[in-house]
């Protein structure tokens, strides 16, 4: 079209496009496309490294972390994250709670068998032969041999009166608690010329004569989880035929 409002002789032309879309620029449509279709080949390359590369428990790990099952009940409100946090935080304050009340029992427990408010000098003297510990797995009660005052009869699983009273108080103490018991017994090292050493059997025998003497102090057999024999290879001595090393433990469990 021309126009007179230019300059005289000349000529202003203006040109209308009325484009459709078939006319316009395409230059970076298959750039995106290739970029999509190169990252969707380094991941399937990926995937097939993982697969050859680790275990099934491993691959089994992986797929629960990407797609983590979460349960709800019918009819239950809240998230079933936050109530899966909520049950796992109360269940660490019941655990915390039993530990306390375990703590508490042991205290009291470790206060009866140590001396500690014994009504006679008897007691006191019975008692000379009990050493208690705390531990991961319960509450230990030791049952030692003295220098000058054995639990057993010589080298045999025969019990002295003393142990005899001693099991007795035990018995009378642990009445009070519900938890289970485990019973083991130790011995000293016996001298290597002996043909067969007896440690095995000894530290045996003599965890079960305690346990027999337990039973009949009022102690339910039930209780009883386990009885061990460790023969000479738990000393408390560095000496390993020391008489120290004879020794009955009973312990209270968690």
């Amino acid at each position: 079209m021309a126009a007179g409002n230019g300059p005289q002789g000349s000529t202003i032309i203006i040109k209308r496009s009325t484009g459709g879309g078939e006319h316009g620029h395409h230059g970076g449509a298959w750039k995106v496309a290739y970029a999509d279709f190169v990252t969707a080949m380094m991941a399937f390359f990926l995937l097939m490294w993982l697969l050859n590369a680790t275990t099934e428990k491993q691959r089994s790990g992986l797929a629960d972390y990407f797609n983590p099952t979460v349960v709800q009940q019918p009819g239950a409100s809240g998230d079933g994250v936050e109530a899966g946090v909520r049950h796992a935080v109360r269940q660490d304050l019941t655990d915390a709670q039993r530990a306390a009340e375990f703590d508490d029992i042991a205290r009291q427990i470790q206060s009866q068998l140590t001396g500690t408010g014994a009504e006679s000098m008897q007691m006191t003297n019975i008692l000379r032969h009990v050493v208690t510990r705390m531990t991961d797995e319960g509450l230990v009660i030791e049952l030692g041999d003295l220098t000058d005052a054995p639990l057993f009869v010589d080298d045999t699983a025969q019990p002295h009166p003393a142990l005899k009273e001693l099991t007795a108080i035990v018995a009378r103490v642990l009445a009070h608690t519900r938890n289970d018991l485990a019973i083991s017994g130790h011995v000293r090292s016996f001298p290597e010329i002996l043909k067969s050493s007896p440690v095995w059997a000894l530290s045996d025998a003599r965890a079960h004569t305690v346990r027999n003497l337990l039973e009949r102090g009022g102690l339910p057999d039930q209780r009883v989880q386990r009885v061990s024999g460790y023969a000479d290879r738990k000393n408390r001595s560095g000496n390993p035929m020391d008489a120290a090393n004879n020794r009955i433990e009973v312990i209270l469990l968690r």
